[in-house]
C-alpha cells in the first residue's frame, strides 16, 4: 500500500532473590499480585501467567530425555537458570505431560537451610508421596531403614502392629542408597517414573551424595531424574559447583540453561496476564526494565502504572534489595555510586566518580560480583545483573546524594568522554546534568546531545532530548541567548524529530503550539510549512482529511516569491491535495513545474510522482529513476520513500516477487536511517502484502509481527493490521476475531483514505462469511457497495466486489448481485489481479450452464496472476460447478489441487472445505475419506429436496417415519450441513440428485 506523502521533509535482574523454597520460580517464574490499569490495559491483571512462553526447545529436551529413560537408558537433566526465570513453570508443564500420559511424577524440594539443614529433605518429600499413594507395603519390610529418610514411617509401621526392628542407624549410607535406588526401580517397573528435585543450590551434602549415587551407580531403568538450581546462587565457593562438574562427566547427564525471554516472550506473557495485547511501547518499557525475567514481568504488570509500573512494587523492591543489604557497608556504598551511572559502567568511570583508593574499590566490587549483583564483562567494565536491581538501588539514594553523584558523573564524562562508549558522551552528560538539577548546563547538554542523535539517525532519542530542551526553557531565563535560537525554532526542530520518529499524536500537539507562536503575515512560508504538516498529520491519524489546513497553506505559500523551499512545499501540498481536492491539486502542480533539476527536492518529487497516473506501468520507470537518484545522492529518507511507492506499484502490476524484494531493501534502509516507525512501517506491510500474494505466509506473518513491534501510529498502522487479520482468518487463528475487531475499529474514525477504507469493508465481509453470519455479511456487503469511492478505485474496488459477489451467491440475493454487476460493468480491470477478480465476480454471478465455463476462466485468470490462495478458493468453486455439471474428473483434479494449496499455506478452513466437498460428492482420496450416500439415502435426499416431511417420505418409500428420520439425520451428517434446507441446497448445487 502506498504511504501518504511524508508528514515532514526528512532530515539528512536481580541475581539471587531472597525467599523461601518455592519463591520466584512460580508459574512462568513467579507469583505477583494486584491489578493494573493504564497503557498496559484497562483490565484486571492475573497474578501469574498461565502460558508457557519461549521454552519449547527446553520442553522438547525434557520429553526426549524421558523417552530415552522409558527405553531403559539412564537419563538425568540438570535445569539451571537465575531466580524467577521459569524453571518451576517449565517443570509444571512437563509434569502435566507426564501424568497425562499415565506415567508417575514425584517431586521433592530442597530447603533454604544450607549444609546444616535437614538431610535428604527432597527425598523425604518424594517418599512421603509414595507412602500416601502406595502404603507402607511398598517398602517391603524395610520401613526402619527408610525411616531414616521418613521418620513417620516408623510410627506408621508400629501403628499397624508390626514387630519393632532396630534401625540400621550405624549402617553404611551405601546400604540406604541401594534401598532407595531399588525402590525407584520397583516403582518404575510398574510405571515409568520422573523424579524432580528442585532448588539443588540449597541441597545439603547428604542429598547431593544420594543424587550422585542415583546418577552414577544405581542406573535405575525407566527413571528420569530432573534437578533444578539457581545459577545466580552459585558463587565461587558454592559446594554445588564441583558437584555439577562431576555430574557432567557421567553418562546420560544433560544440562539445560534457561535464558531470559526475548521481547516477543515478554509481550506474550503480558498479553496473557492482561487478556489483551498491550501497546508496543509498554512492552518495550517492561522488557527493558525486566530484561525478560518472567517473575519480574509478572510483578511489574500486576503493579500497574502508566507504562508497566512507574515505581517498583514494594514486594519486588524488598526482594531485589535483600542481597544488597547483606553486602559490607563499603560495597553497598560503591553499589549506590555505580547505580547512579546506569546499568553498565566502566571501571575507570566508576573510579573517577567514587574517588576511592583502588584496593578499596576493587574489594567492594569483588563483594558485589561474588554476590551475583554485578557481573564483569570482557571489556573491563561491569553491568548490574538485573536492571531492576540497579533501579532499586538508585531509588534508595538520598536527594542530596542523588544530585551530587549525577553531577560528578556529568563532570567526569565532560572532561573525559572516552570513559563512556563512543558516541554516548553527549547523551550521558545531558542525562546526568538533568538528574543533578543543574538546569542551565542540562539545557545546553540536551541540545548538543539532540544534534548528535540526529547525526546518528536516532530520531526517537533526538525528539526526547528536544522535549527536554522545551521543558528546561522555562527554567532558564536566558535560554534563547544560551542556545542562539528562539522558542519557535526549538518547537520546529522538535516537530521535525517527533514526526520523523513516527510519534504523530505528539507532533499534532507541537504544530498547534508552533502555529500559536508564528506570525503568518510576517513569515507566511514558515506558517505554511506548519499548516502543511498539521494537515497531513490529522489525516495520518484519521482525525480529518486535513484539507482546510492544506488550502490555507497553499494560500500563504502562493504569495511568496519563488524559491526551492517554496517549490518543495508546494509539491508536498499538491501530493496530498490530489486525494482530497483534485482540482486545487492540478493548480498547484502547474505552479510547481519540474522537480528534476534539484536533488534537494527528491522527497517532494517522489511524493508528487506517486499521485500522477503515468499510464499502464503506473510511473514505474520514473520511480526507478528516482530510486537511482536517491541512491546516488545517498539520501536515505528519499530512498525509503521511493521504495515504498516502488514496491506498491510493482505489487499492483502483479510483480509480487520484485515487490517483496524492493520492500525488503527499503526495510533495511529505513532501519539504517532511523525511520522504521514512519516510512519503514509502510515497507513492512508492503513486504507482507507481496509475500501473502506469493503464498509465503509464514514470512508474511513474520513481517506483520515486526510491524506490530514497531507499533506505527495512526493509519500507518492499519495496513499490516488488516493484512494480518485476513491471514489469521484464512488460517483460523484462535485470536483472529480480536485482530479483525481492532482493524475494523478504524472505520469509526472521522476520516480514512479510500484506499485504507475499502480493504476494511472487504475484511468485514470476509469475517462475517467465516463466521457464517449471513445477516452481518449482507449488511457489510451493502455498506461496502454504498461507498462512493468504490467505482473509482480499481485496485481496491475489485477486491470488495469479489467479496460482495460471494455474499450474493451464498445468500442467493438477486438484488445484491445486480448491484455488484452494475458497478463491475463500469470498473476497469487493468492488471492481473484486477482481471482475476473481475473473472471471479462474473463466475460468482453466473447461473446455470454459464457457471462452469465462468469458473474455468476465473481459475485461468488466477493462474496467470499467481496468487495461490485465491487460486485455491477458485478451484474449490470450480469443483462445485463441475460437480453440478456431472464433470467428475474435473471435480477430483480441482479438489486435489485445492487440498495441496491449503496444506502448503496452512489455510485450515480451505482444506476443510475441500474435504467436505470431496465427501459430499463421494470422491476417494483428497484427504476427505469415502463417505458416500447409499442408494436409499439418495432417494430420501431427492424427496427432502422436493420439500417432503419425514412422514410423507416414509409413505412414498414404504418405510417407517422413524427410519425416514434416521436416513435424514445421516444425510445431514454426511453432507456436513446444519438442516434439511441446507441439505437440499447442497444437493441441487452439486448435482447429487442426478
Amino acid at each position: 500500500m502506498p504511504a501518504p506523502a511524508p508528514a515532514v521533509a526528512h532530515q539528512a535482574a536481580a541475581g539471587g532473590l531472597a525467599g523461601a523454597a518455592g519463591g520466584p520460580d512460580g508459574p512462568v517464574g513467579g507469583d505477583g499480585a494486584g491489578g493494573a490499569r493504564g497503557i498496559l490495559g484497562a483490565v484486571t491483571v492475573r497474578a501469574a501467567s498461565t502460558v508457557l512462553v519461549g521454552r519449547q526447545d527446553e520442553l522438547a529436551t525434557l520429553r526426549a530425555a524421558f523417552a530415552r529413560a522409558r527405553a531403559g537408558e539412564p537419563s538425568t537433566v540438570l535445569v539451571g537458570g537465575e531466580a524467577g526465570i521459569g524453571k518451576t513453570r517449565l517443570l509444571d508443564e512437563f509434569g502435566a505431560l507426564v501424568t497425562a500420559g499415565g506415567d508417575r511424577l514425584l517431586v521433592g524440594q530442597c530447603l533454604e537451610l544450607g549444609e546444616a539443614g535437614l538431610p535428604f529433605a527432597p527425598f523425604a518429600a518424594a517418599l512421603r508421596e509414595v507412602l500416601r499413594r502406595d502404603g507402607p507395603a511398598v517398602f517391603e519390610g524395610y520401613e526402619p531403614e527408610f525411616a531414616r529418610l521418613l521418620p513417620e514411617l516408623a510410627r506408621t509401621s508400629a501403628a499397624a502392629g508390626a514387630p519393632p526392628r532396630p534401625a540400621l542407624s550405624d549402617a553404611p549410607r551405601g546400604y540406604l542408597f541401594d534401598l532407595v535406588g531399588e525402590l525407584f526401580h520397583r516403582l518404575a517397573t510398574v510405571q515409568p517414573l520422573v523424579l524432580v528435585i528442585e532448588d539443588l543450590h540449597w541441597a545439603d551434602r547428604s542429598t547431593r551424595d544420594l543424587i550422585g549415587f542415583l546418577v552414577r551407580a544405581a542406573r535405575t531403568a525407566r527413571v528420569l531424574l530432573v534437578c533444578t538450581y539457581r545459577t545466580d546462587e552459585l558463587h565461587r565457593g558454592h559446594p554445588l559447583r564441583p558437584f555439577l562438574a562431576e555430574l557432567d562427566r557421567a553418562r546420560g547427564v544433560e544440562r539445560v540453561e534457561l535464558g531470559r525471554l526475548d521481547r516477543d516472550g515478554t509481550a506474550a506473557i503480558l498479553t496473557d496476564l492482561l487478556g489483551a495485547e498491550p501497546a508496543a511501547r509498554a512492552v518495550d518499557d517492561v522488557h527493558a526494565r525486566t530484561q525478560g525475567n518472567p517473575f519480574f514481568i509478572e510483578e511489574l504488570a500486576a503493579a500497574g502504572g502508566p507504562v508497566g509500573c512507574a515505581t517498583l512494587p514494594e514486594t519486588l523492591r524488598d526482594l531485589l534489595l535483600a542481597r544488597v543489604d547483606r553486602l559490607p557497608d563499603a560495597a553497598q556504598r560503591v553499589l549506590r555510586i555505580a547505580a547512579a551511572g546506569g546499568t553498565r559502567f566502566s571501571h575507570q568511570l566508576l573510579a573517577e566518580v567514587a574517588g576511592l583508593p583502588e584496593p578499596e574499590l576493587e574489594d567492594a566490587l569483588r563483594a558485589a560480583v561474588a554476590a551475583q549483583l554485578v557481573v564483569a564483562d570482557p571489556d573491563g567494565g561491569y553491568e548490574f545483573r538485573h536492571a531492576l536491581v540497579r533501579e532499586a538501588v538508585h531509588d534508595e539514594l538520598l536527594p542530596g546524594e542523588h544530585a551530587r553523584l549525577h553531577a560528578r558523573y556529568a563532570a567526569a564524562i565532560e572532561a573525559q568522554p572516552h570513559l563512556v562508549p563512543a558516541g554516548r558522551a553527549p547523551a550521558e552528560t545531558a542525562h546526568h546534568w538533568y538528574a543533578a538539577h543543574d538546569h542551565p548546563r542540562a539545557l545546553l547538554a540536551a541540545r548538543a546531545a539532540a544534534c548528535a542523535a540526529a547525526d546518528r539517525y536516532a530520531y526517537a532519542e533526538q525528539s526526547r532530548l528536544l522535549e527536554r530542551v522545551l521543558e528546561l526553557w522555562e527554567l532558564v531565563p536566558d535560554a534563547a541567548d544560551r542556545l542562539g535560537m528562539d522558542h519557535l525554532a526549538v518547537l520546529e526542530e522538535t516537530l521535525d524529530a517527533v514526526s520523523t520518529a513516527g510519534d504523530y499524536g505528539r507532533a499534532i500537539t507541537l504544530t498547534r503550539a508552533a502555529l500559536a507562536e508564528v506570525d503568518r503575515e510576517a513569515e507566511p512560508l514558515r506558517a505554511a510549512r506548519l499548516l502543511n504538516r498539521r494537515g497531513r498529520l490529522l489525516a495520518l491519524l484519521g482525525k480529518s482529511d486535513g484539507c482546510a489546513e492544506l488550502r490555507e497553506a497553499y494560500r500563504l505559500a502562493a504569495g511568496v516569491p519563488g524559491s526551492p523551499d517554496r517549490t518543495r512545499l508546494l509539491a508536498y501540498i499538491a501530493a496530498h491535495l490530489a486525494k482530497v481536492d483534485p482540482e486545487l491539486a492540478a493548480t498547484v502542480v502547474a505552479e510547481v513545474g519540474t522537480l528534476d533539476a534539484d536533488l534537494a527536492l527528491l522527497p517532494a518529487r517522489i511524493a508528487l510522482l506517486c499521485r500522477v497516473d503515468k499510464g499502464p506501468d503506473l510511473g514505474l520507470a520514473e520511480l526507478r529513476r528516482t530510486e537511482a537518484l536517491a541512491r546516488a545522492a545517498d539520501d536515505g529518507p528519499a530512498l525509503v520513500s521511493a521504495l515504498v511507492h516502488l514496491s506498491d506499484v510493482l505489487f499492483e502490476l502483479g510483480r509480487y516477487a520484485e515487490s517483496a524484494e524492493a520492500a525488503a531493501a527499503g526495510v533495511i534502509e529505513a532501519h539504517r536511517v532511523g525511520i522504521s516507525r514512519s516510512g519503514g512501517a509502510y515497507l513492512l506491510s508492503n513486504q507482507a502484502e507481496a509475500l501473502l500474494a506469493l503464498g509465503r505466509w509464514d514470512e508474511a506473518e513474520a513481517a506483520c509481527a515486526e510491524a506490530a513491534r514497531i507499533d506505527p501510529p495512526g493509519v500507518s498502522g492499519l495496513h499490516w493490521l488488516q493484512l494480518r487479520a485476513g491471514l489469521w482468518l484464512a488460517r483460523a487463528h484462535p485470536r483472529a476475531d480480536e485482530l479483525v475487531g481492532r482493524a475494523l475499529g478504524f472505520l469509526a474514525r472521522p476520516y480514512l483514505w479510500p484506499n485504507h477504507r475499502l480493504p476494511l469493508h472487504e475484511l468485514r465481509i470476509e469475517a462475517a462469511l467465516a463466521a457464517d453470519d449471513k445477516v452481518e455479511a449482507a449488511r457489510a456487503a451493502r455498506a461496502a457497495l454504498a461507498d462512493d469511492k468504490l467505482p473509482h478505485l480499481s485496485r481496491e474496488g475489485w477486491v470488495v466486489l469479489d467479496a460482495a459477489a460471494r455474499v450474493a451467491a451464498r445468500l442467493s440475493d438477486r438484488e445484491l448481485a445486480e448491484t455488484v454487476a452494475g458497478i463491475a460493468a463500469a470498473l476497469p480491470a487493468r492488471h492481473p489481479a484486477e482481471r482475476a477478480h473481475a473473472a471471479q465476480v462474473a463466475a460468482l454471478l453466473a447461473v446455470g450452464d454459464r457457471a462452469l465455463p465462468a469458473w474455468r476462466e476465473a481459475v485461468r485468470a488466477w493462474r496467470a496472476d499467481g496468487q495461490p490462495y485465491a487460486l485455491g478458493r477458485a478451484l474449490l468453486a470450480l469443483a462445485e460447478a463441475a460437480a453440478s455439471a456431472g464433470e467428475r474428473d474435473e471435480v477430483a483434479a480441482a479438489v486435489e489441487e485445492a487440498v495441496v494449496i491449503a496444506g502448503r499455506l496452512g489455510a485450515t478452513p480451505l482444506g476443510e472445505q475441500a474435504a467436505t466437498l470431496a465427501r459430499r460428492v463421494g470422491l476417494r482420496g483428497a484427504g476427505a475419506g469415502t463417505q458416500l450416500l447409499t442408494a436409499r439415502e439418495r432417494e430420501v435426499l431427492r424427496l427432502v429436496a422436493e420439500g417432503h416431511s419425514n412422514s410423507r417420505i416414509a409413505e412414498r418409500l414404504f418405510i417407517s417415519p422413524k427410519t425416514a428420520s434416521v436416513h435424514v439425520s445421516r444425510i445431514i451428517a454426511k453432507l456436513d450441513v446444519g438442516n434439511r434446507v441446507e441439505a437440499a441446497a447442497v444437493a441441487h448445487r452439486l448435482g447429487l440428485l442426478d
